[in-house]
């Protein structure tokens, strides 16, 4: 298939010098979409968007979504006593269209609190980077490292949206009742295990997994402090499935940051109960390959995205830990709406616009609503530092009409 030589190289010459020459799959998926040179994120591979793209964001619609977003922004601003400077932190900020939709609007239409904002981007790819501070240069933005801020630096509002899913995650399987995880080799290693030095890879070496004890015990500690038992007799033998460690880390980090205000997270993914249901028995990994789905993360390497659904259950406990408030969970779809999406789609036809404009738009913004699609996402809400008084305040994306 489409797959990179020297990403491929790249991964077979780590898998010969590791230690029983396999990795996890956790190693694996890093290294295919964050290998400083060749991985999918650092290279020219990735493309967003409708043409000539594996996949498309809320943001490629429309503007609408950023714009509610800074409505619910605003608020939270308002509930902190309106702090100067009040700190956006965008993690993950793909092309810089949402940050574009939520500084214009607030530019336009807030200006008092456009004054007292900070907005800052984190972002791990090089090549979205730069098309970031294309699209932004007009605008007062900030790029650093999520490492680089200081602890409890940040009031305000950490947020990222569809960007968990993309953590690497270690892939587990059931063999006769017990916990393995699942590593990556080549084909020449699961042939010649005992080869006493590397071999010489041809360009594109085949990869295959094999299983093997868990490489960390916090596989099964994550997967207690959840309440999932694998060795009821619902979950049958070869049930596969994901954890994502790198998540908990992630979230450890930007709770350290934070002194007071939000954590918002959209994505799509599950609460535990779902996440590892007996009947999801293969997981939720995918890959995106011009807009195309598969399960297949052998194939394309370099060339497409690979993301596993999130447990929003796990984030929400080891936020706890962490000292983060659960301040709500709810679906993208009720979240919009809340916010006023319904008001829009009512004023469409009010506007001076082609009708074909219209239409198009009105498809853009039932998209973000639709359940089976990006309306199906998740959004949870966290909060540290306020006051029993802040906490008291419903955010608006929270309330659901009557």
């Amino acid at each position: 298939m489409n797959s990179n030589p020297a990403l491929c190289a790249a991964i077979a010459n780590y898998i010969t010098t590791s230690p029983q020459q396999r990795i996890t799959f956790a190693q694996f998926m890093d290294m295919v979409l964050y290998h400083p040179e060749y991985g999918y994120y650092s290279s020219d591979a990735l493309k967003i968007g409708f043409k000539g793209g594996d996949f498309f964001t809320s943001p490629n619609l429309c503007s609408d979504f950023g714009e509610l977003l800074a409505e619910q922004f605003l608020q939270m601003w308002e509930i902190l006593g309106k702090p100067i400077p009040f700190s956006l932190v965008e993690m993950g900020a793909g092309q810089g269209l949402l940050a574009l939709h939520i500084l214009k609007y607030h530019q336009l239409h807030y200006p008092d609190f456009f004054t007292a904002l900070e907005y800052i981007i984190i972002e791990k790819s090089p090549t979205l980077k730069q098309e970031q501070q294309q699209r932004l240069q007009d605008f007062p933005v900030r790029w650093c490292n999520l490492e680089e801020i200081p602890p409890n630096a940040i009031a305000g509002c950490f947020f990222s949206n569809e960007l968990v899913d993309a953590f690497p995650v270690h892939q587990f399987i059931l063999e006769t009742g017990e916990l393995q995880e699942i590593y990556v080799t080549t084909d020449q290693n699961e042939k010649q295990t005992n080869a006493p030095s590397p071999m010489p890879y041809a360009p594109c070496p085949s990869f295959v997994e094999v299983t093997g004890e868990p490489s960390t015990p916090q596989l099964a500690e994550y997967l207690d402090s959840l309440g999932i038992d694998f060795t009821q007799s619902a979950y049958p033998d070869g049930y596969r499935s994901e954890i994502n460690l790198a998540a908990l880390d992630w979230l450890s980090i930007v709770a350290d940051r934070l002194q007071r205000g939000y954590v918002l997270t959209i994505d799509y993914g599950y609460p535990a109960s779902r996440y590892y249901n007996p009947r999801r028995s293969q997981g939720t990994l995918q890959c995106y390959y011009h807009h195309r789905f598969h399960d297949n993360p052998y194939i394309n390497i370099g060339r497409q995205d690979i993301t596993a659904h999130i447990d929003f259950t796990a984030l929400e406990r080891w936020g706890e830990k962490c000292n983060l408030k659960n301040v709500g969970f709810i679906q993208q779809e009720l979240f919009l709406m809340a916010l006023g999406l319904g008001d829009r789609i009512a004023a469409l036809f009010e506007q001076k616009q082609p009708l074909s404009q219209l239409l198009q738009h009105r498809d853009a913004l039932h998209q973000l609503i639709d359940p089976t699609g990006l309306g199906g996402f998740g959004v949870l809400i966290q909060s540290k530092g306020l006051d029993k008084t802040e906490i008291s305040q419903p955010l608006k994306g929270l309330t659901l009409p009557e």
